[in-house]
């Protein structure tokens, strides 16, 4: 076989071979490239889901579940912490098969340089520690209704996000256990939720 030839046919298996896996991202970097959705993106989306209903229907003042499917968006189903208080809430809901899930740990959109040097979070799923996306402070825009429980203006609203976030690969068929918990001075958030993925 020519030399030339040769060299075509390993340098052709060289192209086929696996490239080796992506370096874990640490939850101290901001990372982009890595997941599925932009910073930018991600925030935004979030946000707009959580500013979308009032008090009575919203996600993130739900201490059982019975909201968390309001508003959600084809693409991602949003999870959420609490607005604070210390407490705990259980929260039992139905996430479709197929999606990727997202939420913070804990997140804010004021003051972002001071929030991020003492803000603390964990995810975990079925036991197992999620490893967090450490979002710096990201130019976002969201929209919320009236009345909504942030106390933000309704319509348009042009922010600074950042926060400590997780984003899981859509969940096998059956129920998972998904811990949130996350710190910010006397800011303090846990949620248990349950999810049944069908």
């Amino acid at each position: 076989m020519p030399r030339l030839l040769i060299a075509a046919f390993a340098l052709l298996l060289a192209g086929c071979a696996t490239a080796p896996e992506p370096t874990p991202v640490s939850s101290e970097t901001t990372t982009k490239a890595t997941e599925q959705m932009s910073d930018e993106a991600l925030q935004s989306q979030w946000w707009t889901w959580a500013a979308s209903s009032t008090e009575k229907r919203n996600p993130l003042v739900d201490d059982s579940g019975q909201w968390c499917a309001e508003n959600q968006p084809k693409d991602v189903w949003f999870f959420a912490g609490t607005l604070g208080g210390g407490g705990s809430v259980n929260r039992r809901c139905q996430v479709p098969a197929g999606r990727p899930l997202a939420g913070p740990a804990i997140n804010t959109y004021t003051n972002c340089d001071t929030f991020l040097a003492d803000a603390k979070g964990t995810v975990t799923l079925d036991g197992q520690l999620v490893e967090l996306r450490r979002i710096d402070p990201t130019a976002i825009t969201f929209q919320t209704v009236q009345d909504n429980v942030m106390g933000a203006p309704t319509g348009r609203v042009d922010a600074r996000a950042c926060g400590l976030w997780a984003w899981l690969p859509p969940l096998s068929p059956g129920e998972h256990e998904l811990r949130v918990q996350g710190e910010f001075g006397s800011f303090k958030t846990s949620v248990r939720y349950i999810l049944t993925v069908r």
